[in-house]
C-alpha cells in the first residue's frame, strides 16, 4: 500500500510524549517525508526525493533549532546516530561522498540531512538543496526503500 506521508498525519503534525514534553513534527517535514521509525532519540525520515539517497533524523525534543541546545549527554546521542546512520548508508549504496548538514533555513525544527552522494548524481558537485525539482518515489521504489532502509538500521515497521 502506498500513500502520501502527510494522508497519516492530521493535520501534518506527529505527537509523541518523549520526557514530559510533548514532540511536534514540523508540518513540512511531515508533508516532505515518510517515517522509517524510531532510534533512541532521533525519528528517522526518508526524503520523498527519488533523485538521491536521502534520509532525516530529527530529535524528539521539543522546541529546538540547534544542536548545542541539546544537553550534553543527547549531543552525545545525535552524533552517534548520525554517525551510525551514516556509516551505513555510505557502505549500502557506495557513496563519494555523504552530505550530512543541519541548515534549518526553510524548517526551524532541528533535524539534519543524511545524503548519499555520488559523482554521477544529478546535483554533482554542488548541494542538492533546490538543483532539481523533487521526483516523489513511485509506490513500488517508495516501498522498496522504506523495507531497505528499515531493515538497514535495524527498525521495525
Amino acid at each position: 500500500m502506498c500513500f502520501h506521508p502527510s494522508a497519516f498525519i492530521p493535520p501534518f503534525i506527529v505527537t509523541t510524549h518523549i520526557a514530559m514534553s510533548k514532540f511536534e513534527l514540523h508540518p513540512r517535514l511531515a508533508a516532505d517525508t515518510f517515517d522509517l521509525g524510531q532510534l533512541q532519540l532521533c525519528r528517522v525520515l526518508l526524503m520523498n526525493d527519488a533523485n538521491y539517497p536521502w534520509l532525516i533524523l530529527v530529535p524528539q525534543r521539543s522546541g529546538l533549532r540547534e544542536i548545542f541546545e541539546l544537553n550534553a549527554n543527547e549531543q552525545a546521542q545525535l552524533i552517534h546516530e548520525s554517525s551510525h546512520v551514516a556509516r551505513l548508508m555510505a557502505a549500502h549504496f557506495k557513496a563519494d561522498k555523504m552530505n550530512i548538514a543541519a541548515l534549518g533555513n526553510m524548517v526551524p525544527q532541528l533535524h539534519i540531512h543524511h545524503i548519499a552522494r555520488h559523482t554521477h548524481d544529478l546535483a554533482w558537485p554542488a548541494p542538492v538543496f533546490g538543483a532539481h525539482p523533487q521526483r516523489p518515489y513511485s509506490c513500488d521504489v517508495l516501498n522498496k526503500q522504506r523495507h531497505d532502509f528499515r531493515t538497514l538500521l535495524s527498525l521495525e515497521a
